[in-house]
């Protein structure tokens, strides 16, 4: 065997045959790709005017009997009035931002004491606050679900 390992044992030169054949078999598949079969045409559709709407069975009036079983709860608790001094607190925190953005935004000024007496009122209700809080949670494992 003298021969490459390339040559076919038929003599001829590789891949010549082969891909004449190969050629030809892609040849044959794109110029089949495109055939489709054709779908048949879809029956007509009747005309609006032939379509007949049967009239709506009378409701059966199952509504009012189902009100006289529903489950209405209790009205809720009112809700707890906060002590005197929390009140004004709350007021402080989240009322002075508002009225010293309403008298900027009306380009009211106020008296320079009365500055004071609104950066004083916020900072102590915050204090307040701060300083009544709790030192832990209520419950360590409540998920604040009540029923």
């Amino acid at each position: 065997m003298s021969g490459t390992s390339d040559s076919d044992p038929t003599g001829e030169e590789p891949g010549q045959d082969s891909r004449a054949a190969q050629d030809e078999q892609w040849r044959a598949i794109v110029a089949n790709y495109g055939d489709r079969v054709e779908p048949e045409p879809s029956p007509a559709e009747p005309d609006p005017e032939e379509l007949v709407v049967p009239e709506p069975e009378p409701r059966i009036e199952l509504a009012a009997a189902h009100d006289e079983q529903r489950f209405v709860p209790p009205p809720p608790p009112p809700l707890p009035r906060p002590a005197p001094r929390r009140a004004v607190a709350w007021a402080g925190l989240f009322g002075v931002p508002v009225i010293v953005l309403l008298t900027l935004v009306m380009q009211v000024d106020l008296p320079e004491l009365i500055d004071y007496a609104f950066l004083v009122w916020f900072v102590g209700g915050f204090g307040y606050l701060v300083a009544t809080m709790p030192p832990s949670p209520r419950e360590p494992w409540d998920d604040g679900s009540r029923v």
